[in-house]
């Protein structure tokens, strides 16, 4: 199933798009599979996050 493409305007709709793209992508998963798959997207959301909050404490810092 291709990603889905979500609105500007982030609509109920596209809500519904993330959760049967999730369910698709999920359906046939072990319960290993399953929490590998969740603990592999925190991961990555975790690193994004501290890259983008490393990132704007050096702006902050140099703004003063």
């Amino acid at each position: 199933m291709e990603k889905p493409k979500i609105s500007p305007n982030f609509t109920i709709e596209d809500i519904h798009k993330i959760r049967e793209y999730n369910y698709e992508i999920t359906k046939h998963m072990t319960t290993e599979e399953m929490c590998d798959h969740i603990n592999n997207k925190a991961k990555k959301f975790i690193k994004e996050m501290n890259e983008y909050n490393a990132k704007k404490r050096a702006e902050d810092s140099g703004k003063k």
